[in-house]
């Protein structure tokens, strides 16, 4: 073999390969908690698709991770995060319907801010997380569902694209406390019907136009218009007075 030819064989097997790459990258997002314990990872079909490799390449990637005990699979369910984390903040479990109207009160104010932060400073990338996240929310709809999962993802990437960890560390810390609102609020949405599920959908697509526009006071507009329609769904008329 020439030196030419060994020079060509050294660099391919300096090359990591690709599993060893989506390994890394979807270790990664469960470690800094994009995925949350006990969450099933998108389907096979879609991760495939996010990294752009083959579904062996892929499953040699998630045995990896099944090895290392980060995730699990469940006879026809899919792959789940078994890593316990404790969470940055200490906050209190949700205990009662009085819980859950202040983490939307909390909500309106985090997640505001978050939103027009990010439409000054997102990027392409997340922009593509939201628009993925957004996929599967259609995906949903079309099937007369609500994924909590593809929700509150589209909310966290909105909180990274404000570049302040901060917003995305809180809405982490509070992750549990927002899937039971969103939970209340998916089986009440699937309830009323198609129509219901479309607005809901059409107000995520808003949010997400407003901060691919870069416009800051539209970003933040239809972020707090989409908190309080969910709060409103959720408690109709039935707001508690929380005075002390």
């Amino acid at each position: 073999m020439d030196q030419q030819n060994v020079d060509k064989a050294s660099s391919r097997t300096a090359r990591p390969p690709l599993s060893e790459k989506v390994y890394t990258a979807l270790k990664n997002r469960i470690t800094r908690g994009d995925y949350g314990a006990n969450e099933k990872l998108p389907a096979e079909k879609d991760l495939s698709g996010q990294f752009g490799v083959s579904r062996p390449v892929l499953r040699v990637a998630l045995e990896q991770l099944r090895e290392e005990g980060l995730i699990v699979s469940r006879q026809g369910a899919g792959n789940f995060v078994r890593v316990k984390r404790e969470p940055a903040l200490g906050y209190t479990p949700v205990e009662t319907i009085a819980d859950i109207q202040r983490c939307y009160e909390f909500r309106l104010t985090v997640e505001v801010d978050a939103a027009g932060l990010a439409a000054q400073r997102r990027n392409a990338e997340v922009l593509d997380d939201m628009d993925r996240a957004l996929d599967l929310l259609s995906d949903a709809t079309g099937s007369r569902l609500h994924r909590e999962d593809a929700d509150f993802a589209f909310h966290l990437a909105i909180a990274r694209a404000s570049n302040n960890q901060y917003y995305a560390e809180t809405l982490k810390a509070l992750r549990d406390h927002i899937y039971v609102g969103m939970k209340m609020h998916g089986d009440a949405l699937m309830s009323d019907g198609a129509a219901a599920l479309e607005h809901v959908l059409g107000e995520h697509r808003a949010i997400y136009e407003a901060i691919k526009d870069r416009d800051t006071e539209r970003a933040r507009s239809v972020m707090r218009g989409h908190i309080i329609h969910s709060r409103e769904r959720l408690f109709g008329g039935g707001m508690l007075d929380l005075s002390m």
